[in-house]
């Protein structure tokens, strides 16, 4: 693996050191997976993962809701006082 040096603000340097200490990953995996979400068009295939949807982190409440009207967001009639209030 190649080495490369650069040089960061201070500011810059803190954010990175409390992100990998969040993420418990090295400074230099962090910055190595940064650089390759930027430029690695197919970055799942160099190991970097999507985030994750809106539907993984509702998970378990997506659905959990019943008794409510089945077609609340095409049915105009359920919009009659939207805004109104």
């Amino acid at each position: 693996m190649n080495t490369l040096t650069i040089k960061i603000p201070e500011g810059l340097d803190a954010a990175l050191a409390e992100a990998s200490a969040r993420a418990q990953l090295s400074k230099s995996e962090l910055v190595r997976r940064a650089v390759t979400a930027y430029l690695v068009p197919g970055r799942e295939e160099a190991g970097m993962a999507q985030p994750p949807s809106a539907l993984a982190l509702a998970g378990e409440l997506v659905g959990c809701f019943a008794g409510g009207p089945a077609d609340l967001a095409s049915n105009p009639r359920h919009l009659d006082d939207f805004g109104k209030r």
